[in-house]
């Protein structure tokens, strides 16, 4: 596994020009560096900081940006420093919390050009893509998809289908992928690991483009995607032995006031015996939008709880963006 220095690619991770279908030139101009100042006062400053910097994508001629949402989550300042070295500020359009697509609006005319989007659903394990990173040629990272399958994070969230890709880029918040032709076809989230054969192996995890394309325009349009929000219980869980452990509560959430405590083995939904947080999501969002009671079966040491946790809506514990 080659170095996670940005600066110390190999040369044969980078994408060579000349063998492109597309103009690598063209695409680093639509890629833009992000600075985000987030208040102090955020709910989500004590867990992703004040300030923090990422990546965002033009992908149209009227200054909308794509990113991934928690760079810009609450943020009251963005600054897009763009490849000839100028900056202009953005505006959060939206933050779209299931799928976990940021959307900006610059204030002003980026004339960077932009990525055509793509369509994730064609990509397969084995095919080559790029990761573009602020910097140049150096920056960009020839790479390929591993694997394509669910993902689920501990904070509420679960992608059917999440890309894996490796190499790892080591600076993946906001950067975009591209397929063979040059499209985007997903915005990279996170870097992950497993054990292989006793050896780490290190993967980003890209969300995939086709998730935000039947919701684009309203989330230009209404800042949101249209569809109800889901329930959410402040509540953080690990899987382990098969069981699913409350790592800790969001303070003051659903959770954290109906008495759940860290170490509490979370048993079942509404009846619905769970085991890993996949099942879990999908049976408390089944339930209903947010508002709905969620009744939850606890172990605690050898006790036995039961629960129901009134559920809210996530956003409204998120200060909104300036513009809305």
């Amino acid at each position: 596994m080659f170095s996670l220095d940005p600066w110390s690619f190999p040369k044969t991770r980078r994408p060579d020009p000349e063998q492109l279908d597309f103009d690598l030139d063209q695409s680093l101009n639509a890629l833009l560096q992000l600075h985000v100042q987030v208040p102090p006062q955020a709910y989500t400053a004590p867990i992703l900081g004040t300030t923090r910097t990422g990546h965002g994508v033009a992908i149209d001629t009227d200054g909308h940006i794509l990113t991934i949402g928690y760079l810009v989550t609450e943020a009251e300042q963005v600054w897009c420093r763009k490849r000839d070295g100028t900056v202009v500020q953005a505006d959060v359009l939206a933050y779209d919390q299931p799928s976990g697509f940021g959307l900006l609006k610059s204030f002003s005319r980026l004339d960077c050009g932009f990525i055509p989007l793509g369509k994730s659903s064609q990509l397969a394990a084995g095919d080559p893509v790029y990761m573009l990173g602020h910097g140049g040629i150096h920056q960009c990272l020839k790479t390929a998809v591993t694997a394509i399958k669910p993902f689920a994070g501990s904070w509420e969230y679960l992608l059917d289908l999440a890309i894996f890709i490796e190499p790892a880029h080591p600076e993946w918040s906001g950067s975009p992928l591209l397929d063979q032709d040059g499209k985007l076809v997903g915005i990279g989230s996170l870097l992950t690991q497993e054990i292989r054969q006793g050896q780490t192996q290190q993967s980003n995890m890209v969300v995939p483009i086709d998730l935000l394309v039947p919701m684009l325009e309203s989330l230009i349009r209404q800042g949101h995607s249209g569809r109800a929000p889901r329930p959410w219980l402040g509540l953080y869980l690990e899987e382990h032995d098969q069981q699913l452990m409350v790592q800790h509560t969001s303070p003051e959430g659903p959770a954290d006031l109906a008495g759940v405590l860290s170490e509490d083995l979370v048993l079942s939904v509404a009846g619905q015996r769970v085991q890993d947080l996949a099942s879990f999501y999908r049976c408390v969002w089944a339930l209903g939008q947010a508002g709905v009671v969620v009744p939850l079966q606890i172990a605690r040491g050898a006790e036995l709880l039961s629960m129901n946790l009134r559920s809210i809506n996530r956003s409204d514990r998120l200060m909104k963006p300036l513009s809305h």
